[in-house]
């Protein structure tokens, strides 16, 4: 079956009509935050920015050994692992978002529907585009996660059901995600980091879900708040094991960090 065409361009969304809707102004605060966040952190210097695998005020890391060139790539250890691994989350959500927009049920949608999906294309490309950057400055390109390739096939974006249904499924991964990961990050700089965007990620969430289910409490459902109110924490492995249908591009994740203790 052919692989839909990834190719992405960020869109200016804004409308008045589209200011006026609630559910789109609580999307767009949320990604304010992470906006600002990236423009903070591409003025931080690399030794601020960065400490791949270390702790926190520790010993300058080893320089790493370029891998041979035929090698699949690993993730990494430390918090450079980390980061690669939101990164190829986010390129997958990216690269989701760009087919929704080239889909028959986005070109057929009401415009307050257009415009949430322009506002989540636009962030995830946000997201994917720092990380990349942001790795790479620091840690060099070969340390970096390539760009990866994606088989979303099975998705039918012509119909809305489809889309809102995956959609949801990667919000909630992605939310997830990061809370499974915030206890492995060793540098407070990015802890930080990662605390807005799953802030952003779970407003995303919350958006899809009351569109499936308008004025119902799905935004915060039971399938998906424990008892304690709180979102769940996946496992870096259980998250990749999911998201693994959709990836075509082979790459490892043998080191990644453990949670810290006391964390």
């Amino acid at each position: 079956m052919k692989k839909p065409l990834v190719k992405v361009d960020v869109v200016n969304a804004s409308s008045q009509d589209s200011k006026k809707n609630s559910r789109r102004k609580f999307i767009k605060l949320g990604g304010l935050g992470i906006a600002g966040s990236s423009f903070l952190l591409y003025g931080c210097s690399d030794d601020d920015l960065f400490n791949p695998g270390g702790e926190v005020g520790g010993p300058d890391p080893v320089d790493p050994v370029d891998p041979p060139v035929d090698a699949v790539f690993d993730l990494g250890s430390g918090d450079v692992g980390i980061l690669n691994y939101a990164f190829a989350l986010e390129q997958l959500e990216a690269a989701f978002y760009t087919q929704v927009r080239a889909g028959a049920y986005y070109s057929g949608a009401p415009a307050e529907e257009q415009a949430l999906f322009d506002d989540l294309y636009n962030h995830e490309v946000i997201h994917r585009d720092f990380f990349k950057a942001a790795i790479t400055a620091a840690a060099g390109e070969e340390n970096t996660l390539p760009d990866l390739e994606f088989d979303v096939s099975s998705i039918d974006f012509d119909d809305r059901t489809s889309v809102l249904e995956t959609a949801m499924l990667l919000e909630d991964t992605g939310v997830g995600a990061y809370n499974g990961a915030g206890d492995r990050i060793a540098d407070a700089t990015y802890l930080t980091l990662a605390g807005k965007i799953v802030s952003v990620e779970a407003r995303h969430a919350s958006a899809i879900r009351s569109l499936i289910n308008p004025d119902s409490t799905d935004f915060a459902g039971d399938d998906i708040i424990d008892e304690n109110g709180l979102d769940p924490a996946t496992d870096p492995a259980d998250v990749l094991a999911a998201a693994g249908g959709f990836i075509t591009t082979e790459f490892t994740a043998d080191n990644l960090p453990e949670p810290m203790t006391g964390s």
